[in-house]
């Protein structure tokens, strides 16, 4: 894996959230191929409970400063940066005041989702991809984790289609279990269709639940990575009859053989 350029793109990594399946991975995978000579940038929202003076991210002026069109309204881009100590491993922060401030990931401390996860799934696509443009980096493959990750297949596919620095680029998604019960706002479907997204490509998001979205992702994705062992049979099937490349799930201790060789298969 020497010099591949893999851009890793996440809901959670550790250290800067808890340790879950998701966070583990999105630390671990992106460890072995820079310690294998690779070339890696992650990504993450900058969630208002990430501890920024504990962690050390400082905003990247020259990256920040741009609007992001979510749902017809201009959303200010900030990007912040820090580095995972021991590992010489840089890791992105997708922030925005209106989306990211709030001192939780996903739900509020009645464990209920936010309305606008939806937007802020939307934001998080958009914004990684604007700044790996703006750092002029051409990654060979974008390896997408966890479901606030999964609407970046579907904009690189169609909103971003036609921009040369990504005309190399493969995308593997990731699948993990089950990471939330319930709907994401209704209208999100609709949010996508603004950026020119077609209905059919999307149609899954009519019920906006989280097999709908992993395999809205699944279905712009040109591979596949089982990354749980609890997934649904639904999801398994899915995955299995989709005609993607796809990786049956790998231990801990295997998975870096597993990997590199399904990235080169990619």
């Amino acid at each position: 894996m020497e010099d591949k350029r893999i851009l890793y793109v996440s809901s959670e990594v550790v250290p800067y959230l808890a340790e879950n399946e998701v966070s583990l991975m999105s630390y671990e995978v992106p460890k072995m191929i820079n310690d294998l000579g690779g070339q890696i940038r992650i990504f993450m929202p900058r969630y208002g409970n990430i501890n920024e003076r504990r962690h050390q991210l400082h905003e990247v002026i020259r990256l920040s400063g741009m609007n992001l069109v979510v749902n017809d309204l201009d959303m200010p881009l900030i990007i912040k940066v820090a580095s995972i100590p021991k590992e010489r491993i840089q890791v992105y922060f997708i922030d925005n005041d209106e989306y990211f401030k709030r001192k939780a990931t996903f739900s509020d401390e009645d464990g209920v989702l936010y309305p606008d996860n939806d937007e802020r799934a939307i934001f998080f696509a958009k914004g990684v991809v604007e700044t790996v443009k703006k750092l002029n980096w051409v990654p060979d493959i974008i390896h997408v984790h966890g479901w606030m990750a999964a609407l970046l297949p579907i904009y690189m596919k169609h909103f971003y289609k036609n921009e040369a620095l990504f005309s190399e680029t493969k995308i593997v998604t990731s699948v993990y279990g089950q990471s939330f019960d319930g709907n994401l706002d209704m209208e999100m479907i609709n949010k996508i269709k603004f950026d020119g997204i077609p209905h059919e490509s999307i149609s899954s998001l009519e019920m906006p639940n989280y097999e709908n979205i992993i395999k809205a992702s699944i279905n712009h994705s040109d591979g596949v990575i089982m990354a749980s062992q609890n997934l649904s049979p639904s999801l398994t099937k899915f995955i299995e009859s989709s005609e993607k490349p796809f990786l049956p799930f790998a231990a801990q201790d295997e998975f870096a053989q597993a990997y590199t060789s399904f990235y080169k298969k990619i």
